[in-house]
């Protein structure tokens, strides 16, 4: 059966100066109840990982200590991804009700918004949003306190545990787990990291309540999804769409009648080619159907006028480039990759060394101690074995 693909507008839509007095009344709920609604609802994480909010929020709350802190990432960096900065600008009031709303359930005063330093231009109104938010709190007897923190333009800064780092003073570089940061996150101390848009969805699950929001979307991939639309499509933009789609239905709608490939999640996701559009859906693994691909967001269209080698040479310069260097096999493995493509390019390596080359991306899939390195394999495999003679000719 043919997905709709109607605006849904659950994260974007339908805004005013209301949205504080509904917070306020969702604050004078209890914390077992927010957290019950979050957890009956399905929502997880909107930056791609896709842990289970109410279950992080959860572990938080239990931890024992006397300071606690939420974290809004919007160090938003992934290439093709630019839906947050629009969530920022246009509906910050929720964004900050999502934080407040986790604040009540963790027992967290001190909030943080970690703000992507090409965003430098939303600071003001940021600021200005952040100056009524706390006036009101402070009218109602409710402690809670976001500052922003601003990043330093690196990449490797949206994974929860190197922002963290940067945070503290120090080189913005992946912890390893666990501890997770539930247990010891900023400082030390408990501390919930949210995605921007899983915040704001957050706060729409608790207004809308579970059953509403689990009427979109599929098993296991429940609600709907902010998609930043870009590469050869007639109508690049952001749009709410539900999870469950297939990329045979986004195509038709997004499409310029000519898509070889859909880039799926950024450069550190899937690229899918033209033969698989309808056994593909967008969705968390585990959901309804076993060939369901995770998306922070980022949905880029490649038309035939398009080389996948070059595409993929300037995702492995990237990685290259934004890798923090400090396990071996992302530092070495990703210049590796590059030199490796290129040789077979050039007629300096046979084909089969391609081969060996995937095998390589799947060994920095194992060993590499963070998402960055982990993830390059998504690309480098999917690219290679669907356009091997691009790689050749």
């Amino acid at each position: 059966m043919k997905l709709s693909l109607k605006k849904v507008d659950l994260i974007l839509g339908s805004y005013s100066n209301e949205e504080y007095k509904i917070l306020f009344e969702m604050l004078s709920r209890n914390s077992d109840e927010i957290l019950k609604d979050l957890i009956e609802s399905g929502l997880k994480g909107r930056g791609g990982a896709g842990f289970p909010t109410g279950l992080k929020w959860k572990l938080c709350a239990e931890a024992v200590s006397d300071d606690k802190y939420i974290i809004c990432n919007a160090d938003e960096g992934e290439p093709g991804t630019f839906k947050d900065r629009e969530i920022l600008d246009r509906v910050p009031k929720r964004v900050l009700a999502g934080m407040a709303l986790a604040a009540k359930v963790t027992g967290a005063a001190k909030g943080y918004i970690y703000l992507r330093a090409e965003y430098s231009f939303l600071v003001n109104k940021l600021q200005k949003e952040l100056e009524e938010f706390h006036k009101i709190l402070k009218s109602n007897n409710i402690k809670f306190n976001v500052e922003i923190f601003m990043g330093c333009g690196a990449y490797i800064c949206g994974e929860e545990t190197a922002l963290l780092q940067s945070m503290e003073g120090k080189r913005g570089e992946p912890r390893n787990k666990p501890p997770f940061p539930t247990t010891t996150g900023y400082l030390g101390k408990p501390t919930v990291v949210n995605n921007v848009e899983t915040l704001v969805s957050a706060f729409m699950v608790c207004r809308i309540g579970p059953e509403e929001f689990k009427k979109l979307g599929i098993q296991g991939s429940s609600g709907s999804k902010l998609f930043s639309v870009s590469g050869d499509t007639p109508k690049p933009g952001i749009y709410d769409l539900e999870f469950g789609l297939s990329l045979a239905e986004f195509v038709d709608e997004f499409g310029d009648g000519d898509t070889k490939a859909v880039q799926v999640g950024g450069a550190s996701g899937f690229c899918v080619p033209r033969k698989k559009f309808n056994e593909t859906t967008i969705g968390y693994r585990g959901g309804l159907t076993g060939d369901s691909l995770p998306t922070g967001g980022s949905m880029m269209l490649f038309n035939s006028s398009r080389s996948m080698y070059n595409i993929l040479r300037n995702y492995l310069d990237f990685f290259a480039e934004e890798s923090c260097g400090q396990c071996t096999p992302c530092r070495i493995g990703c210049q590796q990759l590059k030199n490796g493509i290129e040789a077979v390019k050039k007629g300096e390596k046979d084909p089969e060394y391609l081969n060996q080359l995937l095998k390589l991306s799947d060994t920095m899939k194992i060993t590499s101690k963070c998402g960055l390195g982990q993830s390059v394999a998504n690309s480098f495999s999917s690219i290679v074995t669907n356009f091997t003679e691009e790689m050749i000719y």
